[in-house]
């Protein structure tokens, strides 16, 4: 029995399905590559494994690129949710418990695939010459267009795909609504903590950081350096790799750039206490805005009369971090039982797990309906 019951079936274009789920080849040999888009081999089926998380370190190496599908049966064509994990850029993995699209997938009568992408300097590091920017989101885009080709075979439909991200995810998914490539491939986007406070790197920016980088590296062979050891360099280096305006995959003003269309649009009430939950409430207040909410009317009414804007204020009774960043992640997931040391959930309720108000409002929302948030945690803008 597969480790992911929902996915009883699995297409495979590069022979025997791996333990780590569907690989989208590109960084074999060269990881400078773009990614190549998968085959499926015809009439090829076996049992599917999800990607197991791997440490932040290696995440983004070599054979990153795979994608977790989730989905209640392979008969029919139900909506279709395209998950990218958050993690500055720089860690996370779409294998990671927290982001397990079982309940999700279930619940909501939908296809759930998370996806792997490189990151870090593999993923954003610019050299004119030898790496062009925003090779993550490319990896991102290639995910996206293997769904497109495959999700059917998993009782999705195509022309039903909804691109949903937290944090960083949720801004690379904000760059693919407006990416002329990506067009046919989205048909809505869900965001979570959005930070559209950052703007993307200039290419000057992007090109100023790889020369720190090099002298950190200390090394001209950068195509055959071990991943870890390019990952471990980048940690000297205050998070020097995020998007990078390149005029295709990312314009300059993520805001301005953004089309219309339907979106969910949310924050939580106390984003920056995560990282510092005995700061001062108005200090929470002014960085929530400052990187998080402040902009998301201009970007809800770009998006027009289809967007839903609210924010998540559940947090744990005399709990410290109180709706901070990720908190919404368990929720939406109904994952509560892969978060068992997290301080923000410490002094739970009985009962919170079951929890279903954000999974009914993105039910919803992946289904074409209007969300109703008439939940006493979510409070609608």
């Amino acid at each position: 029995m597969p480790t992911s019951r929902t996915c009883p079936v699995s297409r495979d274009w590069r022979g025997p399905v791996r333990r780590r789920g569907f690989l989208l080849r590109g960084t074999d040999g060269d990881r400078r590559a773009a990614p190549d888009l998968p085959r499926p081999a015809a009439g090829r089926t076996a049992a599917h494994h999800r990607d197991p998380a791997r440490p932040p370190r290696t995440t983004g190496a070599r054979d990153c690129l795979s994608l977790n599908v989730f989905t209640p049966s392979t008969a029919g064509a139900r909506p279709v949710l395209v998950w990218f994990h958050g993690g500055g850029f720089t860690s996370g993995s779409g294998g990671m418990p927290w982001y397990d699209g079982t309940r999700l997938a279930k619940e909501a009568d939908a296809v759930v695939v998370t996806a792997n992408y490189r990151l870090g300097a593999l993923g954003f590091l610019a050299l004119d010459g030898v790496a062009p920017a925003n090779f993550r989101v490319a990896d991102q885009l290639a995910a996206l267009e293997w769904v497109r080709d495959n999700v059917a075979a998993f009782g999705g439909d195509p022309a039903r795909v909804t691109l949903g991200g937290q944090s960083a995810g949720a801004q690379t998914t904000l760059a693919l609504w407006s990416a002329p490539r990506a067009r046919g491939l989205v048909h809505q986007v869900a965001l979570q903590s959005a930070p559209v406070g950052l703007a993307p790197q200039t290419p000057a920016e992007a090109a100023g950081w790889a020369g720190q980088y090099l002298d950190v590296l200390d090394s001209p062979d950068l195509a055959t350096m071990p991943a870890d050891k390019l990952l471990e360099c980048q940690a000297a280096l205050a998070n020097p790799f995020q998007l990078v305006a390149d005029g295709d995959l990312v314009p300059n003003d993520l805001i301005a750039a953004a089309r219309p269309g339907r979106a969910l649009i949310s924050w939580t009430r106390d984003e920056v206490r995560v990282y510092n939950p005995g700061a001062p409430e108005e200090d929470v207040e002014q960085g929530t805005t400052a990187v998080f909410s402040g902009e998301l009317p201009r970007l809800a009414k770009q998006f027009g009369p289809d967007a839903t804007l609210f924010r998540f204020d559940w947090s744990a009774p005399g709990n410290p971090y109180g709706a901070c960043h990720c908190l919404d992640i368990p929720f939406l997931f109904g994952t509560h039982d892969r978060f068992p040391n997290a301080a923000m959930l410490v002094g739970a309720p009985a009962g919170t797990a079951d929890v279903t108000d954000l999974r009914r409002v993105w039910t919803a929302f992946l289904h074409g309906e209007r969300p109703v948030l008439d939940s006493p945690f979510l409070t609608e803008f």
